[in-house]
């Protein structure tokens, strides 16, 4: 078995197979474990899925022993538990470092994947599983002057792990997406001027982080098992729960009390508190007005309110992102927001960057440009299968996988929390998990049966990705311009590649298709 990456789903795949007997060779092209959260060391980076939650439940006592010190944890807390999860079950004897794999190529007479590295190492494997993450392949603009700029350019998903001074500097950054937002507070208490680039606002809601008591940790150790239960069978892998009634059902006092106590819990999952408010316009507007309310409320100028508050998709079609008093620091007079659509960049220049109205003179430029996401990472590497088809160009119109796990065309290769499952829409860790234990369990099926690769049928391949576009269609989810979509890279297919339907409706259906040995894929013979 080869594994390509050692983030979260790496970690617990290497884990899980290597329990299983196979001998597990993972390549990661860091210098250490984490992933998303070993490169994503910018000021504010924080995880918006609650730390209890946001945890392997593949082992009890790893689950007692850690100790999470808030509810929202930060990047060095969570690359910390990760190293832990790497030296607790000794896991770096099988990770070879500063390693990127290049080439994966089927060899079709023994169906076994030739994997070529950028060291120059090669193995033969008879499993691949891509762990590379949906956000891993950074996002860089194409804008005029940009390797001109005589200043330092800085991007979130490579932050410098030594940290940044920037204390008295006149500091730009482009981009208020999920790492803008997080990190915008963070330079503007340090910096002597900070320029917002703002081409697309976005909705955030506030973390709502604290400490965690050792009383509330007990509580959660203690009722993990149940919280488990819930997450796995709720819509994001989270173990709390929509609101009993529609949104255009209650009253307006109870969804009052339910947008309040979303708003108090924090984050993302302001988007879930009923479960109609993805599907209309009627429902969602109950939550972008109460949401909107909220905001106007801490931001001094009305004006600069009114470039902050999205206009052009439904509250929650985009991630709603998670902040720390993002909004309030526009009230600082040290920071100034540059509303792209009315004044576009026009070029960059070594001084600084020039819109159509004005020239911003800066000393570093950071991009909080985000990811090419869901495919980028993985349209980096050759991967080639039967008939020396690439996967770059079987996907040439779009990902078309059959449950995000197989492809057809490409035995024996699966790829983990990507296009065609609930992916980002869900808590990533147990996301990984349920990926490898059905990835597990299809390799016991084959050698149960004496037999050589599992591959996806076309026919399941095209119904799979029919099922999830008419899910897609019947929410809001198309009405924004997300990266959900790829809209954010230029000449990326518009699909929309995540699985709708929910983690817990997910993971009953793959697993149906396992119990029914494994329909809509070819069970190879040797």
């Amino acid at each position: 078995m080869v594994v390509v990456g050692a983030g979260i789903a790496g970690l617990y795949a290497l884990h899980k197979f290597r329990e299983q007997g196979l001998t597990v060779r993972v390549f990661e092209a860091a210098d250490g474990v984490g992933g998303v959260w070993y490169w994503n060391r910018y000021p504010g980076a924080r995880c918006d899925v609650e730390s209890v939650d946001y945890s392997y439940s593949f082992d009890e006592d790893l689950q007692q022993e850690w100790n999470w010190s808030e509810k929202y944890a930060t990047q060095p807390e969570i690359l910390a538990y990760l190293d832990h999860v790497a030296d607790r079950f000794d896991l770096r004897r099988d990770i070879e470092f500063g390693t990127r794999v290049t080439d994966i190529v089927l060899d079709e007479p023994t169906l076994r994947w030739q994997v070529g590295t950028d060291t120059g190492r090669a193995v033969s494997a008879r499993f691949v599983v891509l762990a590379t993450g949906p956000l891993s392949n950074a996002n860089t603009p194409a804008i005029p002057g940009l390797d001109t700029f005589a200043g330092r350019v800085l991007h979130t998903s490579h932050w410098p792990h030594q940290g940044v001074d920037l204390a008295g500097q006149r500091v730009g950054v482009i981009g208020t997406g999920s790492s803008g937002i997080q990190t915008i507070p963070c330079l503007a208490e340090e910096v002597a001027r900070l320029h917002v680039f703002q081409r697309t606002p976005n909705y955030s809601v506030p973390a709502g982080n604290t400490p965690l008591t050792e009383q509330q940790r007990q509580a959660q150790k203690a009722n993990y098992a149940e919280r488990r239960r819930l997450s796995m069978a709720s819509g994001g892998g989270s173990p709390h729960q929509p609101h009993p009634k529609l949104a255009v059902e209650a009253t307006e006092q109870e969804r009052r009390e339910a947008y309040q106590r979303r708003w108090e819990l924090g984050g993302v999952l302001f988007s879930k508190t009923f479960p109609d408010q993805l599907l209309t316009r009627e429902a969602n507007d109950t939550a972008r007005l109460f949401w909107e309310q909220k905001v106007r409320a801490v931001i001094d100028d009305p004006r600069v309110a009114d470039i902050l508050i999205p206009r052009d998709h439904p509250i929650g079609t985009k991630r709603i992102c998670t902040d720390t008093n993002y909004y309030q620091t526009f009230n600082r007079a040290n920071v100034g927001l540059v509303d792209l659509r009315a004044t576009p960049i026009t070029h960059i220049d070594a001084e600084g960057v020039h819109t159509s109205e004005t020239h911003h003179r800066l000393d570093t430029l950071v991009l909080a440009t985000g990811f090419d996401a869901m495919t980028g990472s993985v349209s980096r590497m050759n991967i080639v299968g039967r008939g020396g088809a690439s996967l770059n160009e079987t996907w040439a119109e779009g990902p078309k996988t059959y449950l995000g796990l197989g492809i057809s065309g490409f035995p024996n290769l699966f790829n983990l929390t990507g296009p065609g499952s609930p992916s980002v829409l869900a808590n990533m860790v147990l996301h990984s998990e349920l990926h490898v234990d059905w990835v597990a369990e299809a390799m016991r099926f084959l050698d149960d049966r004496g037999a050589v690769a599992l591959e996806a049928r076309p026919d399941a391949v095209a119904g799979w990705v029919r099922e999830c576009a008419d899910r897609a269609a019947g929410t809001l989810m198309l009405e924004a311009n997300s990266w959900y979509l790829g809209a954010n890279i230029e000449g990326k297919p518009r699909v929309f590649m995540p699985f709708v339907g929910g983690f817990g409706v997910y993971g009953q259906i793959i697993a149906e298709v396992a119990a029914a040995d494994y329909k809509g894929f070819d069970v190879l013979e040797a």
